[in-house]
C-alpha cells in the first residue's frame, strides 16, 4: 500500500491521523458527509454529493452542520501537531463542493483546555439510550453556553415554560416526516445496519424502542432489531434540553454552526455528559420556524440537544480514512 499523502509540513502519519479524527464527527444517520483534498500547503474540506439525504435534509444543511463539525476536529487535531489552522471557510476558487480550506498559520502550542477536547474526539458518542435522573450542574451548563459562544454561535437553554411547545413541536415534525414514505425508507436504509458495516446506525448504537410515554425520543433507529426496554428503564423525565443557534440563516451559518455543535459535545464529553439530537424538529421547515418564533430573537435554529448523564454507548462505524481523499 502506498504511503498516506502529506500535508501541511506534517509526516504522512501524521496527515493520516488528522484526516482521521476529522472523520469522527456526528453526522445525519452516520452518513460521514465530507472529503478532504490534500494539498503541501493546505487541506481542504469538501461535502460528499453522493452522501446526501435529501428527504431529511433538502437544503443539505445538516450536511454542512456535519462538515463544519468534521473541520473543528480537523482544527484541534491540526494543533495537537503543532500547526496554528488558519481556516477560509467557503473558498471561492475550490470548487463548488469546497467548504472550508486550511492553511499552516504557523507553530501553535495547544492550551489544556484544548488538549482536552481533543483526547475526547475518539470519546464522543450520540448516546440515543435514557439518561439518569440526574440535573446537569449549573458549571456545566455555563461551559456549553461558552463553548457555543467561542465560535460565534449562541446557545439557548430551554426553560420548564418552554418545553410543552418544543414537544409539540417534536412530536409534530415527528408525524410530518413519517408520513412521508421518501423519509421512512432513507431511515430504513440508515439504521439498524448490521456488524461490519462502516456507515449508517447500527442496531447496537440505536438505543431501546420509543414507547408511547416518552416525550423527547420518538426516532427508531433500531431498524426492527432493538431489544425490548428494561422494565423500570424509561427516559428521564426532565433532561437539559439546549438549542444551537446561528446569526444569521446561510451556507456561511451552518459551518460555523456545526463547529459549534462540536465544540460543544466535545466540552460535554470533557464533563462526562451524554448528548443526542433531536434533529425531526429542525428538518422540518415549519416547526423550525416556529421554534425560531418560540426563542423570540433574531437566532436562527440549527441544532436541538438532550443532555444528561448516562451509560457507555458502542463506537458508530466509521469509513477507511483512504475513503475520505480526493484523488486528483
Amino acid at each position: 500500500m502506498t504511503s498516506f499523502p502529506a500535508a501541511l509540513g506534517l509526516s504522512s502519519e501524521q496527515t493520516e491521523e488528522v484526516v482521521r479524527l476529522a472523520g469522527l464527527a456526528p453526522s445525519l444517520h452516520n452518513s460521514q458527509p465530507w472529503r478532504f483534498r490534500l494539498a503541501s500547503d493546505a487541506i481542504e474540506l469538501h461535502s460528499d454529493p453522493q452522501r446526501r439525504l435529501p428527504a431529511a435534509d433538502p437544503d443539505d444543511r445538516e450536511l454542512r452542520l456535519a462538515c463544519g463539525a468534521a473541520l473543528l476536529n480537523l482544527r484541534l487535531a491540526l494543533e495537537h501537531v503543532g500547526v496554528r489552522p488558519v481556516v477560509t471557510l467557503l473558498p471561492r476558487f475550490a470548487g463548488s463542493t469546497a467548504l472550508a480550506e486550511v492553511r499552516d498559520g504557523g507553530r501553535a502550542t495547544q492550551a489544556p483546555g484544548e488538549q482536552e477536547l481533543y483526547r475526547a474526539i475518539p470519546k464522543r458518542r450520540s448516546n440515543r439510550r435514557p439518561f439518569r435522573e440526574t440535573q446537569v450542574p449549573t458549571k456545566h451548563r455555563h461551559a456549553l453556553a461558552a463553548a457555543v459562544q467561542r465560535e460565534q454561535c449562541w446557545l439557548h437553554v430551554m426553560e420548564r415554560s418552554e418545553l410543552g411547545v418544543l414537544e409539540r413541536l417534536v412530536r409534530h415534525a415527528h408525524r410530518v416526516q413519517m408520513a412521508d414514505p421518501r423519509f421512512r425508507d432513507q431511515l430504513a436504509r440508515r439504521t439498524g445496519r448490521p456488524p461490519g458495516t462502516v456507515e449508517g446506525v447500527p442496531a447496537a448504537a440505536a438505543g431501546p424502542l420509543p414507547e408511547p410515554q416518552d416525550q423527547w425520543v420518538l426516532r427508531d433507529f433500531s431498524g426492527g432489531q432493538a431489544r425490548a426496554r428494561v422494565p423500570g428503564k424509561d427516559f428521564e423525565y426532565e433532561p437539559l434540553l439546549v438549542v444551537v443557534c446561528s446569526h444569521h440563516d446561510s451556507r456561511l451559518d451552518d459551518l460555523y454552526a456545526g463547529q459549534a455543535m462540536q465544540r460543544m459535545w466535545l466540552t460535554a464529553t470533557v464533563r462526562g455528559l451524554a448528548l443526542s439530537l433531536l434533529s425531526q424538529v429542525v428538518e422540518v421547515t415549519d416547526t423550525r420556524d416556529e421554534l425560531s418564533r418560540l426563542l423570540g430573537s433574531t437566532w436562527y435554529p440549527q441544532a436541538v440537544a438532550r443532555i444528561g448523564y448516562g451509560w457507555p454507548t458502542p463506537v458508530t462505524p466509521r469509513r477507511d480514512v483512504r475513503d475520505l481523499l480526493i484523488s486528483d
